[in-house]
C-alpha cells in the first residue's frame, strides 16, 4: 500500500504498433550509441530503442535518444526555399532553381567585387560525414575562399590543436574499453551523467567489475564530482598551474617513466624546468588546491598501472584550453599512459560528428587530416579532385571567432551557415547580431526554419535532418558508425550533400569535379583518399554494410583487414618529423577575467542532460522541454541570503556586455563567488559571455567571467519567461 491506497495502478507499455526496425546511430552528443526507430504501418516514426549488441551501448539510450524519433514531427521545420532583398522584409518561398542561382550568383559577385576571401563558411558538427566531404570538395576545389570553419571552433578546437602539438596529429588515441582497463581516471571539467550518459554508464560498469580512483577536476559540485572519491574545485581558468604541479611532483619523486621518456618524447629536460617552477605551494596559491591533495593525486595518478585522463569543455572553452590538453597529455606521456589499455589522454566530443567534420570537412585543412601547409598534401588532392593545385592556399584561412570580426571590419562581405546557430552559441551576442546586420548577403542552411539566425538571411535553405538521410559519423572513440534514412524530409527540404552538389553546378569550376549523387558512392571516394603509407585516419577497409554489420567500426581499419583499431601510438611512434611526441612546456599566463567589487562572481555554464546545444532541436520534444523551459542559474543559498535573493525567483543578470534575465534554483553545488547557467538558451549565458580567445585554437572562454546580480519586476521578468517558453 502506497499513501494509503490499496489498489495500485499497474505499470503497463504502450503498443506502438511497430512493424519495422531501421538501424541509426543517435545524432545528439558523440557517444555514438547504436539506435533502432520503430515505424508503424503507415512508415511514421513512433519509437526509439537502444541495440542490444552495440559495442557502444550494449542497449542503452539516455533520455535524448529515447525520444529521439519525434524529431520527425517537430514544429519549425523548414519545407521550402525563401528568399528576400532585405533582412527587414518578409520571405517568399521560391524554387530551388531560384535559391541556388541566387546564393551562386551573390557569391560570384562579391567575390569578383572584394576578392575571393570576401565569402566565408561555418559549418557544424552535425551534418553526415560525407556531406562534409562534399562541402569541403565544394568551397576548397569551386568556391575557393579560405574563410571556412566548423562550429566546432566552440568546442572541440582546444583538443584539436592540444592533440597536434603533442602527437603531431588530431585524433583521440583511446577508447571506452579503456575504462574498463584502467587503474585511476581523472576527468578535467567534464559532468559525464549529464553530457554523455552512456558513457558515464560505461565508467560504471567498470567500477563495478574493479574499483579504482576517480577524480573529478571542477570548479562546481557537478553530479560527476558527487560520484567521485577525490573532487579538486580548482579556480576557473587554472587547469594548467593544477597539471604542472602534478608533473612537478611527479618528476620531483622520480615517479616518471624515464624509460618511455627517453624512447617516445622530445622536449623532456625544458618541460623539466618549467615545471621546477610549479611546486604544490606556490600552485595551490594560483588554482585553489592545497598542497597535500595535489601532492596525494601526482602519487595516486602515477603510480597507478595504467591511468587515464578525459575532459570536455572545462578544459577547451578557456584562454589557456590548448595549453590544459598539453598538459593532459604532458601527465599521460610521462607516465607512459599512451596507446596502452587504460593509458588514453581522451577527449570527450560534444556534437555527434564533430569527429567528422575533424577528418574530412577540409575546415582547417584538406580531407583526411591533410595539412594545407604541406606541399604534398595540396598535390595529392589537387589530383585526386582534378584541381589545379594553386587553387588551393597556402595555410588556413580565419576561423569561425575570427570570421565575425571580419564582418565588422568589411573583409567579409557575404556568409554562408550550414545547420549552426551562431546568434545563440557565440559568445557576446549584442556584437554578432550588428555584425550580420552588416552583411551584403548571407545564406542560412537548416533543417529548422525558426532557427534564430535564419532573422538575418537573405536565402534560406531547408535541409534534411536525422532519419532523412543516409551516411556515416564518427563518435568519441575514432568509432564510424551509420545514420539508415527511415523517414522522408517535409515537404521540399533536401540533404545536404543534394544543396552542395546543385550549387556546385551552377560554377564553373564545379561542372570539372565530380560530385557523386548517391552518399555510399561519396564514401567509396573519401575510402581511396584515405589509404596513404603511415596514415592513421585509414577507413579504406570499411562500406556502409559492414559498419552496419559490427555496429560501428573504429579506424584505422585499412583495406584487407577484419576489423577497426581500438587504440593510437601503442607502437610509440607519432606522426611528428623524428616520430616522437612533444612534451611542452608551459607557463601560465593570467588573463581572464575575474570577478571585482562591482562584478563580484564567476559566470559558469554547461550542458544540462535534457537538452542539446541551443535546443533548436530538443526544445521541441516535449519530454525533453519540459524539465528544463526555461533560462535558470545555480546560486549558492549563502550567497543568496547576503544578496536578498529568493528561491525561484527571477534575477537580473548584468556583465560587461549585456544582461539576461533568469531563474534562480538555490543549491549547494556552486561556491559562494559562482553562478552557474545552462548553456542553451537564446539571448541568455552569451548575452554575458566574454569570448576572449585561445592563442592557438581560437576557441572562445565561456566559462570564465565576471556578472553581478540585480534585482528585477517580477511580472515583467515572468512575461519575457512565457515568451521565451513558446519553443
Amino acid at each position: 500500500m502506497i499513501f494509503g491506497r490499496k489498489n495500485r495502478k499497474p505499470i503497463t507499455i504502450a503498443d506502438k504498433k511497430v512493424v519495422d526496425w531501421k538501424y541509426a546511430v543517435c545524432g545528439y552528443c558523440s557517444t555514438g550509441c547504436s539506435i533502432e526507430v520503430g515505424l508503424n504501418a503507415e512508415g511514421k516514426p513512433v519509437a526509439s530503442r537502444g541495440k542490444g549488441n552495440a559495442p557502444v551501448n550494449q542497449g542503452k539510450l539516455c533520455i535524448k535518444g529515447i525520444f529521439e524519433h519525434e524529431l520527425s514531427t517537430t514544429s519549425g521545420r523548414g519545407t521550402e526555399p525563401l528568399m528576400r532583398d532585405k533582412i527587414y522584409n518578409g520571405f517568399t518561398p521560391v524554387s530551388w532553381d531560384a535559391a541556388l542561382d541566387r546564393t551562386a550568383a551573390e557569391f560570384k559577385r562579391i567575390q569578383e567585387k572584394y576578392g575571393r576571401d570576401s565569402v566565408a563558411v561555418v559549418s557544424t558538427g552535425q551534418l553526415l560525414t560525407e556531406e562534409f566531404y562534399t562541402l569541403g570538395k565544394l568551397v576548397r576545389g569551386v568556391i575557393g575562399t579560405n574563410n571556412y570553419d566548423g562550429n566546432t571552433t566552440l568546442c572541440m578546437a582546444s583538443a584539436v590543436s592540444g592533440y597536434k602539438r603533442s602527437f603531431g596529429a588530431d585524433g583521440p588515441p583511446g577508447c571506452y574499453d579503456d575504462f574498463e582497463n584502467t587503474h585511476c581516471l581523472m576527468a578535467f571539467g567534464s559532468n559525464l551523467p549529464e553530457q554523455h550518459p552512456i558513457i558515464y554508464w560505461r565508467l560504471k560498469e567498470a567500477l563495478e567489475k574493479r574499483k579504482f580512483p576517480l577524480i573529478v577536476v571542477d570548479p562546481r559540485v557537478t553530479m560527476f564530482a558527487q560520484f567521485a572519491d577525490i573532487h579538486l574545485p580548482i579556480t576557473p581558468g587554472t587547469d594548467l598551474v593544477l597539471l604542472n604541479a602534478l608533473a612537478h611532483v611527479i618528476l620531483k619523486e622520480g615517479l616518471q617513466k624515464q624509460e618511455y621518456i627517453d624512447a617516445h618524447c622530445n622536449g623532456f629536460e625544458e618541460l623539466k624546468a618549467t615545471c621546477e617552477k610549479y611546486d604544490p605551494v606556490t600552485a595551490s596559491r594560483i588554482c585553489g588546491i592545497d598542497p597535500d591533495t595535489i601532492k596525494h593525486v601526482a602519487r595516486i595518478y602515477a603510480k597507478a598501472p595504467s591511468a587515464m585522463s578525459i575532459w570536455t569543455m572545462g578544459i577547451n572553452q578557456s584562454t589557456h584550453g590548448t595549453d590544459g590538453v598539453c598538459g593532459i597529455n604532458n601527465l599521460n606521456l610521462i607516465t607512459g599512459n599512451i596507446g596502452i589499455p587504460g593509458g588514453t589522454s581522451l577527449s570527450i566530443t560534444g556534437q555527434c560528428n564533430a569527429m567528422g567534420t575533424r577528418e574530412w570537412s577540409s575546415c582547417s585543412g584538406l580531407p583526411g587530416y591533410r595539412m594545407l601547409e604541406k606541399p604534398e598534401h595540396r598535390k595529392e588532392v589537387a589530383e585526386f579532385w582534378g584541381v589545379d593545385e594553386s587553387f588551393f592556399p597556402a595555410k588556413r584561412g580565419l576561423q569561425q571567432t575570427d570570421i565575425f570580426p571580419a564582418i565588422e571590419s568589411g573583409e567579409i562581405k557575404a556568409l554562408w551557415i550550414v545547420a549552426t546557430n551562431p546568434l545563440t552559441s557565440m559568445p557576446n551576442q549584442p556584437r554578432i547580431k550588428k555584425a550580420l546586420e552588416k552583411l551584403e548577403f548571407m545564406v542560412v542552411q537548416d533543417g529548422y526554419q525558426d532557427c534564430e539566425t535564419v532573422n538575418y538571411a537573405h536565402v534560406y535553405l531547408p535541409a534534411a535532418v536525422w532519419g532523412e538521410k543516409e551516411g556515416v559519423q564518427t563518435n568519441t572513440e575514432r568509432r564510424v558508425n551509420l545514420v539508415r534514412k527511415f523517414t522522408e524530409a517535409p515537404g521540399n527540404s533536401k540533404p545536404d550533400h543534394w544543396i552542395f552538389s546543385e550549387l556546385a553546378k551552377r560554377f564553373e569550376a564545379g561542372q570539372k569535379i565530380r560530385f557523386p549523387e548517391t552518399t555510399s558512392d561519396i564514401f567509396d571516394e573519401m575510402k581511396q583518399l584515405s589509404k596513404g603509407q603511415g596514415r592513421n585516419l585509414d577507413i579504406s577497409g570499411m562500406s556502409h554494410d559492414l559498419i552496419e554489420a559490427q555496429r560501428g567500426i573504429q579506424w584505422p581499419m585499412r583495406e584487407g583487414e577484419d576489423t577497426g583499431n581500438p587504440r593510437l601510438y601503442s607502437d610509440g611512434v607519432f606522426p611528428t618529423p623524428n616520430g616522437k611526441a612533444n612534451l611542452l612546456a608551459m607557463d601560465y599566463i593570467e588573463d581572464n577575467e575575474v570577478p571585482d567589487a562591482s562584478y563580484p562572481f564567476w559566470m559558469n555554464s554547461g550542458r544540462v542532460v535534457e537538452h542539446f546545444h541551443t535546443r533548436t532541436k530538443t526544445g521541441k520534444i516535449g519530454n525533453l522541454n519540459k524539465f528544463s523551459p526555461t533560462p535558470y542559474m545555480e546560486m549558492n543559498p549563502d550567497s543568496a541570503k547576503e544578496f536578498g535573493v529568493e528561491h525561484q525567483k527571477y534575477v537580473r543578470l548584468v556583465s560587461r556586455r549585456g544582461d539576461a534575465v533568469v531563474m534562480v534554483q538555490l543549491t549547494q553545488r556552486v561556491p559562494r563567488n559562482m553562478l552557474f547557467i545552462p548553456m542553451h538558451y537564446h539571448d541568455c549565458v552569451n548575452r554575458l559571455s566574454l569570448g576572449l580567445l585561445d592563442p592557438y585554437s581560437r576557441q572562445p572562454a565561456f566559462k570564465q567571467c565576471a556578472v553581478r546580480i540585480e534585482h528585477i519586476d517580477q511580472k515583467e521578468a515572468a512575461r519575457l519567461n512565457v515568451e521565451r517558453r513558446a519553443f
